[in-house]
């Protein structure tokens, strides 16, 4: 197991931002994976379900949110149908078109996934007060990186 340890003095080692921010995030995905799995979703499934609580949109206009590809989005939302969790139905307006909606199974879902997820990140963040956690999202927010580089490891 990696851990960062202090030197002999008691000091700790000069750490490379981009290696402390990796380690804590190695740590927040194993809890929040750890939170999902206890509340059945994968990532990307309670990250879909995320997406369509504000109500149904277009499957090309999810997939731009998710910023995936829309025939990753398709094996996606084939599992949460599977599961009950969401629907697709024809756009009235356009017969080629799909809208995607969460059903009460997946708002229920969904609710236990941001109750567990909730308490992870009270746990982690107990130390800092809200205007502290803002801060790091804001300074989170202008890390420059892309989508393109993510790997979802699902």
């Amino acid at each position: 197991m990696w851990t960062m340890t202090a030197d002999q003095d008691g000091s700790h080692p000069p750490q490379r931002l981009g290696l402390l921010l990796a380690w804590h995030g190695a740590v927040t995905q194993t809890r929040m994976k750890h939170a999902l799995g206890a509340a059945g979703l994968t990532p990307r499934h309670a990250m879909t379900l995320m997406h369509l609580a504000g109500g149904p949109i277009s499957q090309r206009a999810l997939a731009d949110r998710l910023e995936v590809d829309p025939s990753v989005l398709v094996g996606v939302l084939n599992d949460l149908e599977g599961e009950g969790l969401a629907e697709r139905r024809r756009d009235p307006a356009d017969r080629r078109r799909h809208n995607v909606g969460i059903t009460p199974a997946g708002q229920a879902a969904l609710e236990k996934t941001n109750a567990a997820l909730d308490e992870v990140e009270d746990g982690m963040f107990a130390s800092l007060s809200a205007q502290e956690r803002d801060h790091l999202r804001a300074l989170l927010d202008r890390v420059n990186t892309s989508a393109e580089d993510f790997d979802c490891g699902e």
